[in-house]
């Protein structure tokens, strides 16, 4: 599993960092950033959790 980021509707409000920060965090400009590679196993699940409490559904699982 890998995730993919709309960047153009990230407002990088930091809900997926709070469910999930080994996975996703905030630079230093706000900006969201994403761990390189697919999610490691036994992630999935708040992976998942993140991309659906999305407020602007810029995150996505990619196969």
């Amino acid at each position: 599993m890998e995730i993919k980021v709309d960047f153009d509707q990230c407002e990088a409000n930091g809900i997926c960092v709070g469910i999930a920060p080994d996975i996703f965090d905030l630079d230093d400009n706000d900006e969201l950033q994403v761990a390189s590679g697919p999610v490691p196993a036994g992630r999935e699940e708040d992976v998942r959790d993140a991309i659906a409490q999305c407020p602007k559904v810029a995150l996505r699982e990619q196969p």
